[in-house]
């Protein structure tokens, strides 16, 4: 076995006047409080998850990540909040400790982080997934009502109907998707946001490049990142389009309406999995040519949710990625995961 530490993807996510890093076996949330102070959280993770067999398994693995992000982002956002928007209410001078302040283990907790993500998840398939194929449907008998298509499924080639029917689909997702990112990004809290995003981007940057982590050397970085959550929405929804359109060819019933929502729900795993393999494999390659040309549109995307941040955002976002390394650092050498050269001194936690 080679003795060079693997490399891991470190990954994270912008909060409300924030960061969250995660790491392989922790993740660390910075938040900036309105005293100008950084306030974090740290905690472990599921080693199971990120570490065992079950990070292993391709496509598989993609499905079960992308639910721990959810939660995992959804317990940041949670803790973000409480630290930088109700901290609005208390004395300047006041001692945080005695005006009532939650514990970060009562801002986790397990049954609201379920809530929340499963209500959120259910009014993205909904506007992203269901509402595009109902779209479809009635685009499709349009087309069809003024003799631009021949839609009846048993006269008409169902091979024109489903492929007609799934680049409208994909079209109008990709419409409500950017269209949707680019609306939020006018509102000057979700500026703020996307500016905390683009520190997060251009610290993971600088330290896969090697460089100091400082705000000076981490301000030099791009604010484009292979393996970003919105590179992967775009994916999916460009994987989407082909695969429900091979799929619609081999099955022709899944042309009619109602199975074609179900089918939506059924499938929508699959092509979750489909797309992180391509992330995954795409953001290993980056040095390949063809590579960087079928990203191209992902990276492009990415302007519309990154903002160039500030010095102060970038100071919240190197803080909450220093605290991820401290976190790992004992574990860490032992399983050959953070790259660091092992005679290098422990980080330093804050």
């Amino acid at each position: 076995m080679s003795s060079t530490p693997k490399q891991f993807n470190y990954g994270g996510q912008a909060v409300i006047e924030g960061v969250m890093m995660r790491g392989s076996r922790g993740l660390s949330v910075a938040v900036r409080n309105p005293r100008d102070e950084i306030v974090i959280h740290t905690e472990p993770l599921n080693a199971r998850i990120y570490g065992g067999g079950l990070g292993k398994i391709p496509f598989l693995r993609g499905v079960i990540l992308l639910w721990d992000a959810l939660g995992l982002g959804t317990k940041a956002l949670m803790f973000s909040a409480d630290v930088a928007i109700e901290e609005d209410e208390v004395a300047p001078n006041a001692d945080p400790a005695k005006e009532g302040k939650k514990d970060p283990s009562e801002i986790f907790a397990k049954p609201a982080q379920i809530a929340t993500v499963v209500v959120s998840l259910a009014l993205s398939i909904g506007l992203f997934f269901l509402l595009p194929a109902f779209l479809a449907d009635l685009l499709t008998r349009l087309a069809g009502s003024v003799g631009l298509l021949n839609t009846d499924l048993a006269t008409g080639n169902t091979a024109a109907i489903s492929l007609f029917t799934n680049l409208v689909e994909g079209f109008v997702r990709l419409f409500l998707v950017v269209g949707y990112i680019w609306a939020i990004g006018l509102m000057p809290d979700i500026k703020r946001l996307y500016g905390y995003h683009g520190a997060e981007h251009k610290t993971i940057n600088a330290f896969e490049s090697g460089a100091e982590l400082t705000p000076e050397s981490v301000a030099r970085f791009p604010l484009e990142h292979p393996r970003c959550g919105t590179a992967f929405l775009l994916t999916v929804v460009l994987v989407s389009i082909l695969f429900f359109s091979v799929l619609t060819i081999l099955m022709p019933a899944l042309n009619h309406w109602a199975l074609r929502l179900l089918s939506r729900l059924l499938f929508l795993p699959v092509v979750a999995g489909i797309a992180y393999e391509f992330i995954r494999f795409t953001a290993k390659y980056q040095h390949w040519r063809l590579i960087r040309w079928l990203t191209a549109p992902n990276l492009a995307l990415q302007r519309l949710t990154t903002r160039e941040p500030d010095r102060s955002m970038l100071e919240v976002a190197i803080a909450a990625f220093n605290e991820v390394l401290a976190l790992e650092y004992e574990t860490a050498l032992a399983e050959k995961v953070l790259p660091l050269d092992e005679s290098a001194p422990a980080p330093e936690i804050s």
